[in-house]
């Protein structure tokens, strides 16, 4: 007998709700792309109504933006978004470092080499979703070691925005070594105590971060233009 999903429990909408959030961070739907009630409710089996209801939830996130006369479409990433985004990560990790030095238990640090090694692991599997998760994973180890709930509460809020941009910069990240030497530098510096050098690393990090996103948007976009040019639907 199947193993009931956490989705079998839900309202629908909230099912559906799910289902169009994942597709969106993952980038399944691409910003930018048109959710089509009708089309959407043939590909979940359902009716337009918790279409309807899960789309309107997703504006509300931020994830999703109305057009007039055109309907739905999945919210762009823009460099300016995901620049002010990045300005208060960057912030904040550099703080959760530098807390984590001070803080860090022994327990703690062997989580986090368990998260790094993890994490190259599911670099190993080439999934997208996976090493996402993975990353998620080891920044938690992190924030969790300076023992701020105020500052985790921080990072929870910008959770959501960073998901879309982290996969975009993993999606940007041919090989992914970088990804593994930034997080191997972090973890050396925070091992040591050395709050400069986990300064520096996680700096580095988002730093590296946001010039891949940049390039992989500024891509996207020539892409764009090449097709509505040469009358190609993407």
């Amino acid at each position: 007998m199947a193993k009931p999903k956490d989705d079998d429990f839900l309202p629908l909408r909230d099912s559906v709700y799910n289902k169009l959030r994942q597709a969106i961070l993952t980038g399944e739907y691409p910003p930018g792309e048109r959710l089509m009630e009708v089309h959407l409710g043939d590909k979940l089996g359902v009716s337009r109504t918790p279409i309807r209801e899960a789309i309107r939830m997703l504006e509300l996130e931020g994830l999703v933006t109305m057009i007039p006369r055109k309907g739905a479409m999945v919210s762009q990433i823009t460099e300016k978004n995901m620049s002010d985004v990045l300005e208060v990560r960057k912030a904040l990790d550099v703080l959760c470092v530098q807390l984590a030095c001070e803080r860090i238990t022994p327990e703690g640090i062997r989580d986090l080499k368990d998260a790094r090694d993890a994490f190259e692991k599911a670099v190993a599997t080439n999934d997208n979703r996976i090493i996402a998760q993975a990353d998620i994973d080891f920044h938690n180890v992190i924030i969790n070691a300076t023992g701020n709930e105020r500052l985790t509460s921080l990072e929870d809020s910008l959770s959501l925005p960073m998901y879309r941009y982290r996969y975009e910069y993993i999606k940007g990240s041919p090989g992914h070594e970088n990804l593994i030497k930034e997080h191997r530098n972090i973890v050396k510096a925070i091992e040591k105590r050395d709050a400069e050098s986990a300064t520096q690393a996680a700096s580095e990090h988002i730093d590296n971060q946001r010039r891949s996103i940049i390039r992989q948007i500024r891509m996207d976009r020539e892409e764009e233009t090449m097709n509505a040019l040469y009358g190609r639907r993407k």
